[in-house]
């Protein structure tokens, strides 16, 4: 058998020359296995990096680099560029759809249809998906429902650009709704941009702006409705037509270093409203609305809300409850280590006269107070309405609430106000170590007590001379 006839038929084999000796011949050979393996650790190296960006590291994601998946074809686009991902992908890799792909186009038209289109296309994927709203773009939207169940195990709502409200208040069939989120699990709202209610279209129409009006609801910016582990993070709500965010009949939820604004002349423009809702953390958020900075009504439970800058605005509220009748339900409220200025009430539980049920184990502690009309209230006479509201026996029933660690000062003289009903009065009402001053200095503040059980600690001022 000669030698050339073991040569094998390999693409990297080089014939060796045979005139050689084999002392001249083995250098060359090892060049050349050199060659081979650095042309297949690069071929590695390059196969590895056609795997797409994982979502999950989002912090790494530049705000100009937006991936824009297929469904239907199964490709990624990056800055403009094709990318077959069947071949590299793993099945577990999150997928991203930026509403771009889905027909948006950031003109001032009607771009709803888009982000159902998007919306569709994550919720009917599974594992993580990831839906994205450009920067530097403004998305107009109609009234839009994006509702679940979904399959996908989590779905991530990017916003980066802006979405506003459309203008024409006749094509909401619905007046109390613009954005909501319904029966999806495992939802993240969040990014850096803005969603704006156009809320000045709104205003002038209310009641309480202009009496002689008929009062009519406005579309609350953005619901969220049996949504379960539900995190609404570093995004901004402005202008709502009526309330900013509500959040309904849900469990587990977080919102998180949230900015939400409004003019204080602004009606019933809530910032967060919490009603029928339990485990809820609202922490490190800045609120400046014409009504409530938060409020927590009916249903809810297990609620704090810590580092929350509130004013101007009505203040952080629990309340109102039991109107019409009604039955109201509150429980372990936590209100923490926050501010409020130039607020029209300070820290206040309000109930509607002839209502029943409960509002109780309540802690409002660590708390500066800057030039605040009501600084401590609670008002079991609440009437929120044109006309009086006639005198009944029944009452929400307000116990077990502590005022702990409270300092500022008032607008004016009367600082604290317990008004409890006669028939069901506050029951284990505590305060320690509070101290409101009147602002101007002319006058020391002062406490007016009517049907409460109170007990004080520490230093207290100013305090009811009675309180039976």
């Amino acid at each position: 058998m000669t030698p050339h006839s073991v040569i094998p038929h390999h693409p990297f084999y080089v014939k060796p020359n045979l005139n050689l000796t084999l002392s001249e011949n083995l250098p060359n050979m090892y060049q050349k296995t050199i060659i081979f393996l650095t042309i297949l650790l690069t071929s590695l190296r390059s196969c590895s990096s056609s795997y797409p960006f994982d979502p999950r590291y989002d912090h790494s994601m530049s705000h100009n680099a937006y991936y824009e998946t297929n469904h239907q074809h199964g490709h990624i686009t990056h800055n403009g560029n094709m990318i077959d991902r069947h071949a590299y992908a793993p099945r577990s890799s999150p997928r991203a759809f930026n509403v771009n792909s889905f027909g948006a186009k950031a003109d001032g038209n009607d771009d709803s249809q888009a982000f159902m289109k998007a919306w569709e296309a994550a919720c009917s994927s599974k594992g993580t998906v990831y839906i994205v709203v450009p920067e530097n773009r403004a998305y107009t939207l109609k009234p839009v429902k994006f509702s679940g169940p979904c399959k996908s195990s989590l779905i991530v709502f990017k916003i980066y650009g802006k979405i506003e409200a459309w203008k024409n208040p006749s094509d909401y069939r619905d007046r109390r709704f613009w954005i909501v989120f319904q029966t999806v699990d495992n939802l993240r709202v969040e990014g850096s941009g803005r969603i704006d209610g156009n809320g000045e279209i709104w205003w002038p129409k209310s009641c309480k702006i202009n009496p002689e009006l008929p009062c009519q609801a406005a579309p609350t910016a953005v619901t969220f409705v049996e949504c379960n582990n539900l995190m609404v993070r570093n995004i901004r709500l402005e202008n709502a037509q009526q309330m900013h965010m509500r959040i309904q009949e849900c469990e587990n939820v977080k919102a998180l270093n949230l900015m939400v604004t409004s003019p204080g002349d602004s009606p019933n423009t809530d910032g967060i409203h919490v009603t029928g809702t339990r485990n809820v953390l609202i922490q490190n958020s800045i609120i400046r609305t014409g009504d409530d900075c938060i409020s927590i009504v009916s249903g809810s439970e297990n609620v704090r809300a810590t580092g929350i800058t509130c004013g101007p605005g009505h203040g952080i509220s629990i309340g109102s409850l039991g109107a019409h009748n009604s039955e109201a339900y509150v429980s372990n409220v936590v209100v923490s280590k926050s501010t409020l200025i130039g607020t029209t009430n300070g820290v206040r539980i309000k109930t509607w006269q002839g209502g029943h049920g409960m509002a109780k184990n309540i802690v409002f502690q660590d708390i500066l107070m800057k030039n605040v009309t009501n600084p401590i209230i609670i008002n079991q006479d609440y009437c929120d309405q044109p006309e009086s509201c006639p005198e009944q026996k029944s009452a929400v029933q307000v116990s077990n609430v502590l005022y702990k660690n409270i300092h500022g000062t008032s607008s004016k003289p009367e600082a604290v106000k317990f008004e409890c009903s006669k028939s069901i009065p506050c029951q284990g009402i505590s305060m320690e170590n509070v101290e409101v001053d009147l602002i101007t200095k002319q006058d020391v503040s002062k406490a007016s007590c009517s049907n409460v059980n109170l007990d004080t600690r520490g230093r207290v001022s100013p305090l009811c001379s009675d309180h039976s």
